[in-house]
């Protein structure tokens, strides 16, 4: 597979990139809902994150939980929705090695189950249910399993557990607080330390740790702290954050569309993904609002060094 400069890079957020496309978009369905009524755009938005430079494109199951399209459509529709997500990721990717010879993988997004940024809500009795339905309908379309936004350590060894039967490997990708004291200590919205769930993961068989949908200021000390607990492993590092203003523990990510940024712009993002690189980072893309353009830059800058 090709690299830049030792770094994979991955594709970016996929609701934002939906709404500013012009594809249905609002909550509560979120991404969802574009796979429900326009599936076509999805289709596009992985081919433009992969014509940019993406090496994984991950497909477009996030929202696919009760939280965001209720119990009954779940029940109802779930497995057929996530099949789908995970056909359209892998058309995209199977039409990269046909036209250039690309070899792009496709990670199966494994959400928090029951709402972003919210770790107290984790409900370990239904969670496993859920997870293998997610797990059983994207299995056949995907390489790997990513485990996005987990709050708490709990949601993330349950994702472990719904996956490593099945023999594909799975990611782990821990979203972080975002206010200022937390930029050296390194927690999960849980408020559970970086290193404790490092080593967990670590622990359950996960195959590489990330730490997605904070503001990109606070994820370099949180890649210190994987690099330090791992030492010599070869469990790889990574990042994709977001261009969100700080979300604190009140905010709930699901609870309307976030404004973005304006000072996120591609170039600064490259500076930070170079210095993640530098930390040790050997994943790095991008979450909400971050853009083919930014995926671009990534792959340009990095592989220019």
């Amino acid at each position: 597979m090709t690299t830049s400069a030792g770094v994979t890079v991955l594709d970016g957020g996929m609701g934002r990139e939906l709404e500013r496309m012009g594809a249905p978009f609002r909550q509560p369905e979120w991404s969802a809902l574009a796979l429900m009524e326009a599936p076509d755009t999805v289709l596009a938005a992985h081919r433009s994150f992969i014509a940019s430079g993406a090496e994984i494109v991950t497909t477009n199951s996030y929202a696919l939980v009760p939280f965001h399209i209720g119990e009954e459509r779940f029940a109802r529709d779930g497995a057929r929705l996530a099949g789908l997500a995970g056909k359209l990721a892998r058309q995209a990717a199977d039409e990269a090695a046909e036209r250039a010879g690309r070899v792009v993988r496709v990670a199966g997004s494994l959400p928090p189950l029951f709402g972003s940024y919210q770790p107290e809500l984790f409900d370990a009795a239904r969670a496993p249910v859920m997870l293998d339905h997610l797990v059983e309908a994207l299995l056949p379309h995907v390489d790997l399993f990513l485990a996005e936004t987990q709050s708490c350590i709990a949601e993330a060894l349950a994702a472990c557990a719904a996956v490593v039967p099945t023999g594909r490997p799975i990611w782990v990708s821990f979203t972080l607080q975002d206010d200022e004291i937390n930029r050296t200590e390194a927690r999960l919205r849980s408020g559970e330390a970086v290193a404790d769930a490092v080593a967990a993961i670590r622990q359950a068989g996960a195959q590489a740790v990330l730490f997605n949908c904070s503001r990109p200021e606070v994820m370099g000390p949180a890649v210190d702290i994987a690099a330090q607990v791992l030492g010599d492993s070869d469990i790889a590092v990574g990042v994709y954050a977001n261009a969100f203003p700080e979300k604190t523990g009140e905010a709930a990510a699901n609870e309307g569309i976030s404004a973005l940024r304006e000072d996120v712009a591609p170039q600064r993002y490259l500076g930070w993904a170079q210095d993640w690189r530098r930390r040790g980072a050997r994943i790095i893309g991008g979450c909400c609002g971050i853009g083919p353009d930014y995926i671009c830059a990534i792959h340009k800058g990095l592989k220019a060094e």
